[in-house]
């Protein structure tokens, strides 16, 4: 019998577990309402002494800018995006400043600080009924120029959300993967003191 690569030996919470990035999606309209939902519960995240580093670049699959967020992933990436409701480049800013200040220094936390928002973001979709994926497999430098992303903004994943379909949608080679993974032992990255490989 197969083990259940979900299966947890603590009580963590179940919203954590339904979280998952599919790649089947069913192609509906996201409201603007229920992203903006999303980018609600990203704002609540820990946010680097309140400076809120993250940025979120959309476009809806219905609007004008869909055909050229699409074209930024990898071949291997939009074969299957194309089905999402929507599709977000998440950025964050490697500078940062006190509260009021315009004394500018490089940030250690950036992206640190985005992931959180990020998964502030996921989760809430989770809840709702969403699921997203995120990837890394995005022209980066063609982004930059596309997006008109200034230079101090490193642009760190791209994310497809929407509604799940029926792998049946995918090409055979993804289906197989369509299913929610398990994770490494907590043993093997987490450490009393020292660092261990």
């Amino acid at each position: 019998m197969a083990t259940d690569p979900r299966a947890v030996t603590r009580p963590v919470d179940p919203l954590l577990l339904e979280r998952w990035s599919p790649r089947a999606f069913d192609g509906s309209a996201m409201p603007q309402a229920d992203l903006d939902t999303l980018f609600d519960a990203a704002r609540w995240a820990p946010s680097a002494s309140n400076y809120q580093p993250w940025r979120f670049l959309y476009a809806h699959r219905d609007s004008a800018d869909w055909p050229r967020f699409l074209d930024l992933l990898v071949p291997g990436n939009s074969v299957w995006a194309k089905e999402a409701s929507v599709l977000m480049m998440l950025l964050s800013d490697t500078l940062t400043a006190a509260p009021g200040s315009t004394d500018w220094t490089p940030s250690h936390s950036h992206s640190f600080d985005a992931g959180a928002a990020w998964l502030a973001l996921a989760l809430q979709a989770t809840r709702m009924g969403y699921h997203t994926h995120a990837m890394a497999g995005v022209d980066f430098d063609r982004a930059r120029i596309e997006l008109a992303v200034p230079d101090r903004f490193r642009l760190e994943a791209a994310v497809a959300i929407g509604r799940r379909a029926d792998k049946a949608i995918l090409p055979d080679h993804l289906q197989a993967r369509e299913t929610p993974s398990g994770r490494k032992p907590i043993e093997e990255f987490a450490f009393a003191g020292n660092f261990r490989d």
